[in-house]
């Protein structure tokens, strides 16, 4: 996530030609890009943080349920 807020950041002050960004070249900012997409698509994935994500999900809602069904 800190990796999308970066990326939106930078855009917005390109975009307006604030700060030092300005003066950057746009392939700084396509290169963020590119990390984000390495990152979401491949590395994430080799670490096994979105099965980890998805599989605590599935925990608190069978939490949530068994909560509920037991009131």
């Amino acid at each position: 996530m800190p990796l999308i807020i970066l990326i939106v950041l930078f855009v917005a002050l390109k975009l307006l030609a604030i700060g030092p960004v300005a003066d950057m070249s746009w392939w700084w900012v396509v290169g963020l890009f590119a990390l984000a997409f390495l990152w979401f698509e491949y590395i994430e994935r080799m670490l096994g943080r979105d099965k980890r994500k998805a599989h605590e999900q599935l925990e608190k809602t069978r939490a949530d349920r068994v909560k509920r069904t037991f009131k």
